[in-house]
């Protein structure tokens, strides 16, 4: 006789993880969710104000190339959209509150569609045609699909990442298909967040979101209000994520243009 083969978990929640996860359009937030995400915004400020920086010629940086200036980049980056798995989770673990999900996502669309425009204006030979909001657009739709594969997250996570990092072809160069990644080249955008290997992030994240609820320190967690005005700022940020994303940069370039006009 054959061995027994070992079938893998089933795609679906458990109820003990169930029972906890929040859902529907009135979810509790997550206190410590909004600090991490308030907290890759401070890491995006100071990435994107030293990127101004470079812009205005006050200081001589290659983001391109330099191994610190894109270690920190995907430092902020996979901070963002594991944060967008664990938030996907915990929005939509116990079932899709479709209203909800569906205004975000018409928000993020917009917002992406400002930042195209507004790139195309400013930087016509490079615009964003699929930065970090066109995706979370993608991936929120998507990862909302992918709420019920349990424990084939991580695995799926990982491959996507593995792949997304380690193969590529001249196909994936066509522009139709260069928001996709696995191209052979970075295409000149300002700002390049393709789906591979990107969505494995957002997989992981919400494969750890579906771990949280079963720490001994859930409740404890869950419950946590911020103390401290330097922590409850960034909670603040992390709650007004979108609005704040979309001001920043205007509002540095517009200080930086008066300050080197006067200077």
């Amino acid at each position: 006789m054959s061995a027994r083969r070992k079938h893998p978990p089933p795609l679906r929640f458990e109820p003990a993880v169930a029972a906890v996860l929040p859902g529907g359009a009135h979810a509790q937030r997550m206190a410590f969710v909004d600090v991490l995400r308030g907290t890759a915004i401070v890491l995006m400020f100071a990435y994107h104000f030293s990127y101004d920086l470079n812009f205005f010629g006050a200081i001589d940086v290659d983001f391109n190339h330099s191994p610190l200036w894109l270690g920190f980049r995907t430092l902020i980056v996979t901070s963002f959209l594991g944060l967008v798995g664990v938030s996907l989770i915990l929005a939509h673990g116990r079932r899709v509150a479709s209203r909800a999900l569906w205004a975000r996502v018409a928000r993020i669309v917009a917002c992406a569609a400002a930042v195209s425009l507004a790139s195309r204006i400013v930087f016509p030979n490079s615009m964003i045609f699929f930065g970090i909001l066109h995706f979370i657009a993608v991936a929120s739709v998507l990862g909302v699909v992918c709420v019920g594969l349990a424990g084939w997250l991580l695995p799926a996570g990982i491959l996507a990442v593995v792949v997304g990092t380690t193969l590529s072809g001249a196909w994936f160069d066509q522009p139709w298909l260069q928001w996709f990644g696995l191209m052979t080249h970075k295409p000149v955008t300002e700002d390049y967040v393709p789906f591979l290997p990107w969505f494995g992030v957002v997989l992981i994240g919400m494969y750890i979101g579906r771990l949280l609820p079963r720490l001994r320190a859930w409740t404890a967690l869950s419950q946590w209000t911020p103390q401290g005005g330097a922590v409850r700022t960034l909670a603040f940020a992390g709650r007004h994520s979108l609005p704040i994303y979309m001001l920043h940069q205007p509002i540095f370039l517009a200080l930086l243009y008066l300050f080197f006009r006067v200077v």
